[in-house]
């Protein structure tokens, strides 16, 4: 289910109204009752998580939502609409979410802001269940049409936090002063994404191999906050 993605439904309506100035919604939708929204919302990401956000089939959404087709399209004037919608609102979500965090982490030491952000972030991704699998299955299915929409904008944002870390830290000489940050950077944005994405979404880490009854998760995120910054650390420290 995905409505503790909804904890804070004043956020999403903020969204809802910026989407409206956008021409994505219908002020018709936007003066719904709060509970209409968020079970509209619900049921459109519910019915993109089962069968891909390019498959949302309509009227199975009006299904779930307890409301008529016809009302969907008073709301978002046509399927095409509806997807837009509900790619922008998890883009949206996350993006703006790694942007609040990003000022906090670069002050913090290289070490306590990788592990804060690797925690953190799962944490988060924990409390938002329904956002973490439409943004998984948009990337790891490799779907064209969400590759701009969804998936570019996060990775660009997460990119986009480490570079803020590696470059703050080299200014502060906790890093080599001759480390390529753009390229470290890749390296280990990949690498939190992967250690991160297989405690969110276990079913990759029969592949990962991160954690298992003998490797607990702790382990690994020193394991990776050791390599990291020992790998990139001053010669002298």
């Amino acid at each position: 289910m995905v409505h503790d993605l909804f904890s804070n439904w004043q956020q999403i309506h903020a969204y809802i109204l910026k989407f409206e100035q956008e021409g994505v919604v219908t002020r018709t939708f936007r003066r719904l009752d709060p509970d209409r929204q968020q079970s509209i919302v619900e049921a459109i990401l519910e019915e993109a998580i089962e069968k891909g956000p390019t498959s949302i089939n309509i009227k199975q959404v009006a299904g779930r939502a307890g409301v008529a087709v016809g009302s969907l399209y008073q709301y978002f004037n046509n399927r095409e609409g509806l997807l837009t919608f509900s790619t922008r609102l998890c883009s949206t979500l996350m993006t703006d979410a790694l942007q609040l965090i990003q000022p906090y982490l670069i002050e913090l030491p290289l070490r306590d802001a990788l592990r804060a952000y690797l925690m953190g972030g799962m944490e988060w991704g924990n409390t938002m269940t329904g956002l973490v699998q439409f943004v998984a299955r948009a990337a790891y299915t490799g779907d064209p049409a969400l590759r701009d929409t969804v998936v570019n904008p996060i990775a660009d944002a997460m990119l986009e936090i480490m570079k803020g870390l590696l470059t703050t830290a080299q200014q502060r000489g906790e890093v080599r002063s001759d480390l390529d940050v753009n390229a470290a950077a890749r390296v280990v944005n990949a690498l939190v994404i992967a250690i991160g994405d297989s405690q969110l979404l276990p079913y990759l880490d029969s592949y990962f191999r991160v954690t298992d009854k003998s490797m607990p998760l702790e382990r690994v995120i020193n394991a990776l906050v050791d390599l990291v910054t020992r790998g990139i650390a001053q010669q002298d420290v």
